[in-house]
């Protein structure tokens, strides 16, 4: 395994790399946990944790996939764990179906939280998309964030997810299958 100048830089303790790293991850990072989460402070301290992670874990980065790989999966891990622990002490919670369904995190969406990458005239409807999104099962969710608002490949999905391009498939199937029901029971509601 070769590993990149990057990786040696910060194994060697070169702040200036970390930095670097982290400007250049800052934004993609918090991007991912904020529409995971879609609460603002709580995808800011994901971000911290994933680059005191980051920092920790360094030297165990085998460079086995590329650093933004490794990056985005600290990232979907960091915001998971956070799900979790957020909804531990309430009935709320993962919920593991006994027949073999997806875990699903029942997240109370706030029907006004904006993603800074939304155009300002799509803000309303975006509000929508993501009260819808965060209804989804946890694996839906993340391929469906991943690949629909992070713009990555289902193939580097997969690479961060740990499963096959074709479960990634699977997982954008459905979820867009679940998205267009709840959306359109939204838009029959509303339209009354």
């Amino acid at each position: 395994m070769v590993i990149s100048p990057v990786i040696a830089k910060l194994r060697e303790g070169d702040q200036k790399a970390f930095r670097e790293l982290v400007d250049q991850y800052r934004d993609r990072v918090y991007n991912t946990a904020l529409g995971l989460l879609q609460h603002p402070e709580n995808a800011e301290d994901v971000a911290q944790e994933v680059f005191l992670e980051v920092f920790r874990s360094v030297a165990r980065f085998r460079g086995e996939c590329s650093i933004s790989t490794w990056i985005y999966r600290i990232t979907v891990q960091k915001a998971l764990e956070h799900i979790r622990t957020a909804h531990r002490g309430k009935r709320f919670g993962i919920h593991i179906s006994l027949f073999g369904k997806e875990d699903q995190a029942d997240i109370p969406a706030d029907t006004h939280f904006y993603h800074p990458g939304i155009q300002l005239e799509n803000k309303e409807r975006s509000a929508i998309l993501f009260h819808a999104i965060a209804m989804l099962p946890v694996n839906q969710r993340t391929a469906f964030i991943l690949h629909k608002v992070e713009g990555l490949s289902q193939t580097e999905i997969a690479g961060i997810m740990e499963i096959s391009v074709s479960a990634i498939e699977s997982l954008m199937v459905r979820a867009r299958q679940k998205l267009k029901a709840l959306l359109s029971d939204y838009y029959e509601n509303n339209e009354r």
